[in-house]
Formats: structure tokens, C-alpha cells, sequence
């Protein structure tokens, strides 16, 4: 018989568990469910193993992350176990005990879940069982909190011997409903699914409820003077002025992404009197370190410190990180590891600002944040109860640089052009702003939508995809107050700024005698000012960090075309263009690049063309609105329409891979005007 239910129930209840962050973090923990199904090839039952894969997140996990096995291979692999000096090579026996196509690639914890005399099995990394497991009296506490129902496992890296020990344990204890595994995580059992769920689910609770009642009151200690956290608009108005300098230093080796959190959590931790001593520690479980590295970078001043003497401390704490790193790294390193992946912080804590998280992209960076607070919390309840006690330097460095793991870093994909790349695109709520933002984030960039109509930036941004793709801010180009929170803004959301380009504009079609000077100063002030407030505000960011940049301008053919009742836009596109020139001659001592586009007679999508100007220049040339894309393509060399992707795909060779010696340069995309040749 096939029994259809095990991976439905198995799937549900996993749903549930990674949906609530007191149970798991994310992409943390597995589950499984034992079951039979019929073998395809003698028509007999089997028994199987669902468990969740490799990589995958119980909160979103479906069919296809579940990895399917042969009970009796896997357990027949008990018999061939060459020990624990070689237990990494029972994780490529799991391929040769497959069902079928087999699914998702079975984990490091699939041993854990086979092995264990249990139906349903759920592995979990919650704050409250971490807390218990990281105590320097877990296993004493463990008895006391849970009366016998829990048993303790001292740490052991997961993986085969880990998955016997824990059997093991089970076996000898048959009334238990689980285990704390000392300074990882949790594991609990049951006959059904749901008996599964409802113990997991106890032991969390529990451990939550006795930390509550028991905890002392200020498990971090008191106060400290000065460490307190800023006003909102302050403390996130120094975090913007200290995000290119923290993202500097997190990137010396590589390119990083971003993310800031200022919650309390952060906050109140860093602001009481063991937070030193604590983060010097760094966390446990091997999720979280995987992911913020053994420690984080602490800024040693208070909160009112200024911006200049936090960014001096903070480039000099990064030396002594650094050193640090490579102490770690040398002291554990044997002839087998992995090369040193990076001596630079994931996680930078300022004091009454907040928490500053890197990754290599933003979804990594964010997670790596979220994994901090975590640790904040399995060292609060630790602290309340005891004396936190993670695992030492050289259990956590046999994770951080196991051969496995390095295995599953080499097997991600390739990473796409842009990746890591932070763009500002300004009037991107439609047009030719939109098709850019959309080519750079196709091509692996995260996105800052920049509107003057906050509402469609943002819409804009959700349709490219969630926040950790892009984003709408409000920008209106020509006041420098508005210029700079929306550059802030950017820099808050994706931890600094690569990509800027200047893309807002208008356009009013008048002659000479019709153009007023309000008509003047619109023009001017929207492009000319606007793009040079926005390049001055991010050259700062560029500069500070040190990474190089992108500056490129959306000028036009009319920068250098004279054509009639177009005199304040034209007159504007030219000083775009010659801003592009300038910019280059001083910013490429930076190793920032300022290029600019200019295109021709993009109708299509154009919110410039849509607002009367595409009326009034049909009128002009004495054609009807409708034709008027194919009238400007008539007159073209090509005989082709310029369309908004045809600007993107241009900023794309811009800004990619291919022309990186390339700065000052002007690309035509006009299908071919003769009369705007560059000369």
C-alpha cells in the first residue's frame, strides 16, 4: 500500500513550526516522518524516510525539499560506519539509499532522523532550548526544568555519531520526549505528527516559561551610562552617516550587502554593562555562527559619540578584528581546511544605534541579523540562569571550515553580474526608471526606486520583487533635503550605494517667446540641479567606501541636437551631459565611473511623454500622439523605436562587466540620428 499522508501531514506540520520564529530561525532545524509506500520495481511495501533537505526553510518547505531514503539502507549503514575520525563520508552514503528520484539532497541531520526509534522526529534551533543549551549548568538544568522528560546530550558536531548518540539515548529512556543537545538546539519525538508537534512544541514553551519565571532581573547586567539609544531620527540619521564606513570595513575582502536593525532587543543589549564580555564570547548553535561569524565587530563608545571620532574607532577596531580573524584562523587550521574565507565582520554593533548585518546579498544579510537576535536572546535566558557557556573556538571553527560545508558553498550557483551591487535609480516609478531598475535587478542588483510619488515607488519596487530585491523611496530631486533622506534611505535599506542614476525628468515643449522663467527653472531644477544634488550626496557614500562606483546619466539626444520649441529641456539635457564629463574627471581618482546615456524619443511607457509632451510634440511635427513613436523611428537611421528597454539594456553594458576602463562616455540609443552624432 502507499500511504499518501506522510509527507503531506510531515510538510504541514513544518509549515507550522519555521512559520514562528520562537520555534526556529530561518532555514534552521529539520523534520521528518517515517512511512511505507510501495516499491515501484517488486510491487512489495518499504519503508521510508521523509526529511527535509539540505538548504531548505521549514516555514516555506514543500514536496520537493523533502529527501527521500530507504529505511533499511540507511540504517544498514550502521554496519559500514568507519568511526568518527571519518564519519563525512556517511553523508555521500545517503545517495545510495534514494527512493526513487530521491528528492532534495539529504542533510548532515538525516542520521539523526533514520537512526532514532521514532515515527515522527523534529530537530529545532529555538531561542529558549538554545538558552538551556548553552548554559555552563545545561545538563543540571535540563533535569530540573523538564523532570526527567528531556534527556541531555552533551555537544557533538552533527552529523552520523551524532544521530547514533541520540538514539542511543532514546533507546535507554523510552519514556522521554526529547533532548537538549548541548549548545546547538533541540530534538523531540513522537509516535504521530502531531505528538511530534505538541513535544517539540512543550519543550519550547517550557523552557520559555521557566526562563520567564526564574530568570534574574537584569540578566546583562545594569545600565551603562551614556549607552542608551538615540532618538529614532537621530540614532537612524548616524546610522546613514556611518553605513559607507561600516560597510568599508565589512567588505575589505569582498563586496558585501546589508541590512540595519534598531530594535530593542539590539538596543537594550548594547546598552547593558556585559555586553563586552558577552559578544567577545560569540554565539553557539552552528546555525547562527554559519551565518555572523564567531563574533561581532563592537564599537567601544558611547552613544553620543560623534560621527568623526566613531568612524575613526571603528576603522581602528577593524585592524585589530581583522588580526583577531586570522589568529582564529591560524590557531585551528589544519593541512586539510578550507582557505580563510574573509577576515572582515558580518555583524557590526553600535551602541544606541543599532545592529549593522552583512551578506552577499540582502535576504543573507538580513537572516544574519535576525540570527544575531537570536543570539541576543539564547544569551539573555542563559545569563538569567546561569553563566552562558557556548561551545569553544575550535568546535566552532571545525563548522565554520568543515570540508562539508565548504563542499555546499562550492556547489551555489554562480553569482549574477551585479551581484552585491547597491543602485539608486530616481523617477523609476515608470518609463525608462522602471525598465532600469528592472534590468539591474534581473541582473543580481538590489534596488532603491526613487519617485517623487512615494505610493508608485513603491509599487514599482513590489512589482521587481519583496524588499530584499528592491524598495520605494520618495525623492524629490530638486530639494537637497529631500535628495539626501532619499540616499539615506537607500543606504538604511541595503547597507550602502553603488549604482546611481540620474533618470528623473519633465519636459515642457515651448518656443523661445512661449518659455517663462518658472518653465526655466522647472526644467533646470528637476534635471540639471536634481542631478547634481543626487550624484554630490552619493559621491560621499562612493568615496567613503571605497568600493568604486557607477554615476550615469539619462541625458538625450537633444544634448546635442537643436530642434525647434525645445529650448529649457534641451538646454538642460546639455548641462546633464557635460555634468557626466566633469564628474568623470573628478571622481575617477575614486575609482568611480560617470557615463550617460542619451537616448531618443522613448513613447512607450514614458511618463514624461504621457503628461502633454508627447501631444506637444506630435503637434510640432504635425502628426497624430498615437503615431508618434513611429514617426521619430521613421526618422532614424534604423527605422526603429527606441523603447525603455532598449536606455536599461545600455545602462546594463554601462555599468556590467564588459566596459569597466570606460568612464565620460556618451551612448546614443536613438536607433541613429545623424544629426546627434557626437563630435
Amino acid at each position: 500500500m502507499t500511504d499518501t499522508t506522510t509527507a503531506a501531514e510531515l510538510i504541514a506540520r513544518s509549515n507550522r513550526l519555521g512559520s514562528d520564529p520562537q520555534n526556529t530561525n530561518y532555514a534552521g532545524g529539520n523534520t521528518s516522518a517515517k512511512g511505507t509506500e510501495t516499491d515501484p520495481v517488486t510491487g512489495e511495501d518499504v519503508e521510508l524516510l521523509w526529511v527535509k533537505g539540505s538548504g531548505g526553510d521549514l516555514g516555506t518547505l514543500t514536496e520537493s525539499g523533502l529527501a527521500v531514503l530507504r529505511l533499511d539502507r540507511m540504517r544498514a549503514l550502521v554496519d559500514v560506519y568507519p568511526g568518527l575520525d571519518r564519519e563525512d563520508e556517511m553523508v555521500a552514503a545517503f545517495d545510495y539509499c534514494l527512493h526513487g528520484k530521491g528528492g532534495a539532497a539529504p542533510s548532515i541531520d538525516t542520521a539523526m532522523h533514520g537512526l532514532v526509534d521514532a515515527a515522527h522526529v523534529d530537530h529545532l534551533h529555538p531561542d529558549s532550548g538554545i538558552a538551556i543549551a548553552t548554559a555552563a549548568d545545561g545538563e543540571q538544568l535540563t533535569e530540573t526544568v523538564f523532570g526527567g522528560q528531556v534527556v541531555w546530550v552533551p555537544w557533538r558536531r552533527p552529523g552520523f555519531q551524532l544521530g547514533l548518540d541520540i538514539a542511543e539515548i532514546k533507546a535507554k529512556n523510552p519514556d522521554t520526549i526529547g533532548c537538549i543537545l548541548g549548545g546547538h538546539g533541540i530534538t523531540a519525538w513522537g509516535d504521530t505528527s502531531d505528538e511530534a508537534e505538541k513535544n517539540s512544541l512543550w519543550i519550547i514553551e517550557t523552557a520559555a516559561a521557566y526562563i520567564e519565571a526564574n530568570s534574574r532581573p537584569e540578566p546583562f547586567g545594569p545600565a551603562l551610562a551614556g549607552y542608551g539609544a538615540l532618538p529614532e531620527q537621530e540614532r537612524r540619521s548616524k546610522a546613514a552617516a556611518l553605513v559607507p564606513t561600516i560597510r568599508s570595513i565589512a567588505s575589505q575582502d569582498k563586496a558585501m550587502v546589508g541590512h540595519f536593525t534598531d530594535s530593542d532587543v539590539v538596543l537594550d543589549f548594547l546598552e547593558a554593562a556585559e555586553h563586552p564580555r558577552l559578544t567577545a564570547l560569540g554565539t553557539s548553535c552552528p546555525d547562527h555562527f554559519l551565518r555572523t561569524k564567531v563574533k561581532p565587530l563592537v564599537l567601544d563608545l558611547p552613544a553620543d559619540a560623534s560621527v568623526e571620532d566613531s568612524i575613526a574607532r571603528l576603522r581602528e577596531l577593524h585592524v585589530s578584528y581583522r588580526e583577531d580573524y586570522q589568529g582564529y584562523y591560524d590557531r585551528n587550521a589544519v593541512a586539510d581546511s578550507p582557505a580563510i574565507r574573509g577576515a572582515d565582520p558580518l555583524i557590526v554593533l553600535v551602541p544606541g544605534v543599532g545592529m549593522f548585518s552583512f551578506g552577499k546579498d540582502k535576504q543573507t544579510a538580513r537572516v544574519a541579523g535576525e540570527f544575531y537576535v537570536n543570539a541576543i536572546n539564547v544569551m539573555r535566558g542563559a545569563e538569567g540562569l546561569s553563566t552562558y557557556a557556548p561551545i569553544d573556538e575550535a568546535e566552532k571553527f571545525r563548522i565554520e571550515y568543515w570540508a562539508l560545508e565548504e563542499a555546499k558553498l562550492q556547489r551555489m550557483p554562480a553569482p549574477k553580474p551585479l551581484a552585491t551591487r547597491i543602485a539608486l535609480v530616481t523617477g523609476a516609478a515608470s518609463g525608462i526608471g522602471k525598465a532600469i531598475a528592472k534590468k539591474l535587478a534581473a541582473q543580481g542588483a538590489v534596488v532603491a526606486i526613487a519617485d517623487l510619488d512615494l505610493a508608485k515607488a513603491q509599487a514599482a519596487a513590489a512589482e521587481i520583487g519583496g524588499t530584499d530585491v528592491a524598495v520605494g523611496v520618495q525623492a524629490d530631486v530638486s530639494d537637497e533635503d529631500a535628495v539626501k533622506a532619499a540616499v539615506d534611505a537607500t543606504l538604511l535599506a541595503f547597507g550602502g550605494l553603488d549604482l546611481v542614476v540620474n533618470n528623473a525628468g519633465l519636459s515642457l515643449s515651448k518656443s523661445l517667446l512661449d518659455t517663462t522663467v518658472a518653465d526655466w527653472d522647472l526644467q533646470h531644477n528637476v534635471m540639471a540641479k536634481g542631478s547634481f544634488l543626487v550624484s554630490r550626496t552619493a559621491a560621499k557614500a562612493l568615496i567613503e567606501q571605497g568600493l568604486g562606483g557607477d554615476i550615469v546619466y539619462i541625458s538625450s539626444k537633444n544634448s546635442v541636437f537643436a530642434g525647434p520649441n525645445n529650448i529649457a529641456y534641451s538646454a538642460t539635457k546639455a548641462d546633464q551631459a557635460h555634468q557626466v564629463r566633469l564628474l568623470a574627471a573628478e571622481l575617477g581618482e575614486h575609482g568611480v565611473r560617470v557615463n550617460g546615456i542619451n537616448p531618443d524619443g522613448v513613447v512607450q511607457g514614458s511618463g514624461i511623454f504621457s503628461s502633454g509632451w508627447g501631444a506637444n510634440r506630435a503637434a510640432v511635427y504635425g502628426v497624430d500622439e498615437k503615431d508618434l513613436g513611429a514617426f521619430y523611428a521613421q526618422r532614424t537611421l534604423l527605422k526603429r523605436e527606441v523603447l525603455p528597454d532598449h536606455v536599461a539594456n545600455a545602462v546594463y553594458a554601462l555599468v556590467g562587466p564588459d566596459l569597466t576602463q570606460t568612464t565620460g562616455l556618451h551612448i546614443p540609443v536613438d536607433a541613429g540620428v545623424a544629426a546627434a552624432f557626437l563630435r
